[in-house]
């Protein structure tokens, strides 16, 4: 169990929680394991199986506290609130600055930075771990100075389109030295630039996959905090696409998605014949790889690192969440822009 910006995240199985008092207590097998004050407590996200007591339902209830339920994979299951709740006027105030082009790009310019910073440790911990290997070594060094340096000209853009722009000018750089963090000499391995719908090769079917499952945890995280999965800022709005998870998911796929799919082929936990290639060109993983592949994430997600808003160690697979509740700060306007998150 984490308190988190005042949201308490209970990840135990057959955790307990129920109210002592001024207290919250969460108990395994009728053994207290924690307390912590109620009055600190905005909101609780149960993961898994965790169940709670009526009086610290009511609790929760009378004193517009939201209770989250995510299945342990974390899919979003249900939201419990009281009668007054302010998710109506959070969501007010994201269509608000959805359609307010000066507060939307703020917000992209902000989830760009936090995106092309981390595509960028990406490239620095490769070049950090492995760097007497790099094929090409003045190509890697020029990418890894531009993605250095399109952040800071994001700081004086204030049109969306012009920081769409910017972001392809970072991909380019970025995927451009990509491959060469690809340590086994296998070509049916290889990446020769992103593609995807359908992904035409093993790596960037791994890549999707990955992806796929980062935008749903995203997805899961924006309904536990009360914001709109389908009204985003750098993702324009269109029937049936997640938007907002798609963009809260953009700043997490270079550590959960590029460095992850590096990681599992690199180690050689998958390897060429893991993946099918179908008459149209489509490459798929093959259902054992997609198993090896969830495990992996999963494993990750308990894994902690250090987050420099917060200024504290959080688990990785809280990141979605806490990303979501620092969006709905800002757009209620307890912080003046949106913090992204940057990996060190």
């Amino acid at each position: 169990m984490r308190r988190q910006l005042n949201t308490l995240y209970v990840t135990t199985d057959g955790a307990w929680l129920r109210k002592d008092g001024a207290n919250v207590v969460m108990e395994v097998d009728r053994d207290e394991r924690v307390r912590l004050p109620a009055h600190m407590l905005e909101g609780l996200v149960c993961i898994g199986r965790v169940g709670i007591s009526p009086p610290l339902m009511g609790y929760c209830m009378e004193q517009g506290i939201s209770i989250s339920h995510l299945t342990s994979q974390g899919r979003f299951q249900a939201r419990v609130e009281g009668p007054v709740s302010g998710n109506v006027l959070l969501r007010r105030a994201q269509y608000r600055a959805s359609d307010d082009p000066v507060r939307c790009a703020a917000i992209v310019r902000h989830v760009l930075i936090g995106k092309i910073h981390n595509q960028r440790a990406v490239l620095a911990r490769g070049w950090r771990d492995h760097g007497s290997g790099i094929p090409d070594v003045p190509a890697f060094q020029h990418a890894l100075k531009r993605l250095k340096h399109i952040p800071r000209r994001l700081l004086q853009e204030h049109d969306v389109d012009v920081l769409r722009g910017r972001e392809g000018e970072a991909a380019k750089s970025y995927f451009g030295v990509f491959d060469q963090l690809i340590r086994v000499d296998v070509p049916a391995l290889r990446f020769s630039g992103r593609n995807r719908r359908p992904p035409r090769d093993a790596f960037n079917a791994l890549l999707s996959f990955f992806y796929t499952l980062i935008t749903h945890d995203c997805r899961s995280a924006l309904e536990t905090v009360g914001l709109d999965p389908a009204v985003g800022f750098l993702h324009r709005d269109r029937p049936g696409r997640p938007s907002l998870a798609l963009d809260l998911a953009e700043e997490l796929r270079p550590l959960l998605g590029e460095r992850m799919a590096l990681s599992l082929i690199n180690r050689r936990q998958l390897n060429e014949r893991d993946f099918q290639v179908f008459d149209n060109g489509a490459v798929l993983l093959k259902e054992q790889a997609r198993k090896t592949a969830l495990v992996a994430y999963q494993e990750r997600k308990r894994e902690q690192l250090g987050h420099a808003f917060l200024e504290e160690k959080v688990d990785i697979g809280l990141l979605p969440f806490l990303q979501a509740q620092l969006l709905a700060r800002h757009l209620r306007g307890d912080l003046d822009g949106y913090p992204p998150f940057l990996w060190k």
